[in-house]
C-alpha cells in the first residue's frame, strides 16, 4: 500500500505514545471510545518474526521496525484522507520514527510538525510504575514483551521539545489521563493546522 496524495487532508490521528507498560492500550482504547473513533494498537501490526525476537529478549533493530512503522503509516493516511479521526497506540520512541508516521499527512514536509495532522502525545511515567506495570502483565501472560527489555526502550526514548509533543502524566488515573488528552485536543498547539 502507499500514502494516498491529497491536498487537504481532512481527519486527524492521534498517537499515543511512550515505552512498554505507559499505558498506550488502555489509554487509547479510552480516548477511542471518549472520541467516538478507531483505536489501533501497534502490536497488532507487528509480523511474528519481531514477536518472537521481543519475545526473546532481543531489542529490535530499525530493520525490523521501519517496514512495521510504514504499515502503520499507510493504516493512518486511509484514515486521515477519509475524513476520520483515528488513535494509535504505538511506542514511536524516536523521532525518526515518528517522521515515518507524520508521512501519512499527505502535507507533511519534514519539520513542520504544528500543522501535521498527526499528533503525538507522550504517556510519560516513571521507571518503577514502569516496571511494575510491566512485570505484572508478564506475570499474567498477556504480553510479548519480556520485562528485560523495558530499559532498551526507555534508553531509546527520544523526544525533542521541538516537536511540539503533549506530554502527560501517566501515573494519573486512566479516567484523568484521558481528560487532560481530550482537553489538549481543543487547544489551539494540539490541533492547528
Amino acid at each position: 500500500m502507499s500514502v494516498v496524495m491529497t491536498s487537504t487532508p481532512k481527519g486527524i490521528a492521534i498517537v499515543i505514545m511512550g515505552v512498554s507498560g505507559a499505558g498506550k492500550s488502555t489509554i487509547g482504547e479510552m480516548l477511542g471510545e471518549a472520541l467516538n473513533c478507531n483505536f489501533i494498537d501497534a502490536d497488532d501490526f507487528h509480523p511474528q518474526s519481531n514477536k518472537e525476537k521481543m519475545k526473546n529478549g532481543i531489542p529490535l533493530s530499525d530493520e525490523d521496525r521501519n517496514p512495521w512503522l510504514e504499515t502503520l503509516r499507510d493504516v493512518l493516511n486511509v484514515n486521515i484522507v477519509s475524513g476520520k479521526t483515528v488513535i494509535l497506540g504505538c511506542s514511536a520512541l524516536q523521532k525518526h520514527y515518528r517522521d515515518i508516521l507524520r508521512s501519512a499527512d499527505p502535507n507533511y514536509h519534514g519539520g513542520t510538525h504544528d500543522s501535521c495532522v498527526v499528533k503525538f502525545v507522550l504517556l510519560h511515567v516513571g521507571v518503577q510504575v514502569l516496571m511494575d506495570r510491566v512485570l505484572k502483565r508478564a506475570a499474567e501472560g498477556k504480553h510479548f514483551m519480556p520485562p528485560e527489555l523495558l530499559q532498551s526502550q526507555i534508553d531509546l526514548l527520544q523526544v525533542d521539545d521541538s516537536e511540539g509533543i503533549f506530554k502527560v502524566d501517566a501515573s494519573l488515573s486512566p479516567e484523568a489521563i484521558v481528560n487532560n488528552i481530550k482537553a489538549s485536543l481543543f487547544s489551539s498547539r494540539m490541533t492547528s493546522r
